[in-house]
């Protein structure tokens, strides 16, 4: 059971079961899910209220294929700063950028470290010359081309 003392509620195994549901499926109603546990509609849409106010569901995206709708590169920046002062200034500007759709404040041998999903290798070196490295604050970055992404998953609760 896990428990978030902050504002002391805790989630049990029906919370556990039915993220486990949605998290295969996100559009399956909620009067299925209460079918498959043997309770109500109205227990689902409770446990559903109190998970969004403990911030374990963020929110539900829908998810595409990029290369099916015309983006072929994914690459992987490891950004390095001139300055650690710079890192939230660099991510405002790095927000802006719409191919940029993870970005993570690392340990290690970068500042930074992001993923980027671009039509071609020419509009990615466009990216990356004339927006990425256009940055203030950016010194240098790093790129590392995906030939293939084997595994996408959530955590497994």
């Amino acid at each position: 059971m896990l428990k978030k003392e902050s504002q002391n509620l805790e989630i049990d195994n029906l919370d556990i079961d039915i993220l486990k549901q949605l998290m295969q499926d996100a559009t399956k109603p909620y009067t299925e899910i209460a079918k498959d546990l043997i309770v109500s509609g109205g227990t689902i849409h409770v446990r559903m209220k109190k998970l969004q106010e403990m911030g374990i569901i963020k929110g539900s995206h829908l998810i595409i294929d990029p290369q099916k709708a015309g983006y072929d590169v994914t690459a992987f920046l490891g950004i390095y700063l001139e300055k650690g002062i710079q890192y939230k200034d660099a991510v405002a500007q790095l927000s802006k950028i719409k191919e940029v759709v993870e970005l993570h404040y690392t340990t290690g041998a970068y500042s930074m470290f992001a993923k980027i999903i671009c039509r071609d290798t020419s509009h990615l070196r466009h990216v990356l010359n004339e927006e990425i490295q256009a940055v203030p604050g950016i010194q240098r970055t790093e790129t590392l081309i995906s030939l293939e992404e084997s595994i996408r998953r959530q955590i497994e609760l």
